[in-house]
């Protein structure tokens, strides 16, 4: 049994790190620009602060732990919401900005952990959400575009890089099946290794939500499985991406109803669609070669298809995973009997689901389940699933 636990909180207030001279320097002289009564020479002085930030690119003005947000433009109220916040539920923390006094210019104050990296928006107003408009660095969603806060001691893993020599996989997009479990058509694609025809049988990851997985601005997984086997990282698998948006109308989006613990869903897997597979790749027909993959719903979903069905999946890949709403997946898991299975988990400690995680690890270490759970200071989002991809992969199919 192996297992890694990672725990690293978040915390708020104002706290100056060593390097605080250029906090102090920049608030400073924004304070006593605000005070300029000659609104010509307040705007120059103003101007010329902030156009220094720009510059520079120190929107947000981040130095250790600490943060100053800004934001330039009319408005009666300001104020910064994101995973920090948990977009607004958590009511703990202090999101409302203050004006320096007389000018256009808001702030906020927080503190973050070094290695922290968080997904925001700007409301103002209290009704007109708004990207940073002076940060240049952005997160893509599943509903659209957020501004991203990078700590310094973030890192971006490496294998979301692509590489110029490295050989790259075929990607089969937006295949079709019409199921007769389901009583609808199938969207999928299938990722195959370079070289896939001298490889013979190979092991399979079948991942759910897989348009956003594929998606180079979110999951950005084909980038990922190209450096994992081409540095021999991970063994070469084959990669099959279910999408849940209806081929017809990509709007509706069925994923709410087949993850959520959906029987009728599980048996399409085992009746239809891993027969299709296996019969169209060169993919090994055994449960100890078969991962399935998700985040969120889908990491419910991941869990419930390893636990009911061990004989057609042996591995899991679960990311920030929604185990509140079904909780009797821990009955599901929680017991002896149940064969040993592989699971890489991770969640994000910034109002995402740690709190389920941290339960589900106890019941897998409980049963003796082989298995790795990582926390990392992020939030719900794809920053936090894209960038611990490579090390569920490597959990499931490393070179051991």
């Amino acid at each position: 049994m192996r297992h890694i636990l990672i725990v690293l909180i978040c915390y708020s207030g104002f706290v100056f790190g060593q390097d605080y001279t250029l906090f102090q320097k920049t608030f400073s002289d924004l304070t006593q620009a605000s005070k300029i009564t000659d609104p010509i020479q307040q705007k120059e002085a103003l101007d010329k602060s902030w156009n220094e930030l720009k510059k520079s690119k120190r929107i947000p003005l981040v130095v250790n732990d600490s943060v100053l947000f800004f934001y330039r433009g009319d408005g009666n109220k300001v104020q910064w919401t994101g995973d920090f916040n948990g977009w607004g539920y958590d009511k703990k923390f202090n999101s409302t900005g203050e004006n320096f006094t007389g000018s256009d210019i808001w702030y906020l104050k927080s503190s973050f952990p070094k290695n922290a990296r968080l997904d925001y928006k700007i409301i103002i107003n209290d009704n007109e959400w708004l990207i940073d408009p002076d940060n240049d660095q952005q997160q893509w969603s599943g509903v659209g575009v957020n501004s991203e806060l990078r700590m310094p001691g973030w890192i971006e893993d490496e294998a979301l890089t692509p590489h110029e020599n490295t050989p790259h996989g075929k990607l089969e997009s937006d295949l079709l099946l019409k199921s007769k479990t389901l009583g609808y058509q199938i969207t999928y694609s299938v990722y195959l290794p370079a070289n896939v025809n001298q490889l013979g049988k190979l092991p399979v990851v079948y991942v759910t939500d897989g348009y956003e997985y594929i998606h180079p601005k979110m999951g950005n997984m084909i980038t990922v499985l190209d450096n994992l086997i081409a540095s021999k990282k991970i063994k070469p698998i084959i990669a099959v991406f279910i999408d849940h948006r209806e081929p017809i109308n990509r709007s509706n989006n069925k994923r709410m109803e087949e993850l959520a613990m959906n029987g009728r869903y599980l048996q399409f897997f085992t009746d239809e669609f891993i027969p299709k597979i296996e019969t169209s790749y060169p993919a090994q027909p055994d449960a100890a070669s078969r991962a399935i993959l998700g985040t969120s719903m889908g990491g419910l979903n991941a869990a419930y298809f390893v636990f009911a069905k061990p004989d057609f999946f042996s591995m899991a890949g679960i990311q920030s995973p929604a185990f509140y709403t079904r909780p009797q997946i821990y009955s599901l898991c929680n017991n002896p009997n149940n064969t040993k299975v592989k699971i890489s988990m991770t969640s994000g400690v910034f109002n995402d689901t740690s709190e389920g995680g941290q339960k589900m690890k106890g019941i897998l270490e409980a049963n003796s389940c082989v298995y790795t759970y990582r926390e990392v200071n992020e939030g719900h989002s794809w920053g936090n699933w894209r960038n611990l991809t490579d090390d569920i992969l490597i959990d499931l199919f490393g070179n051991q």
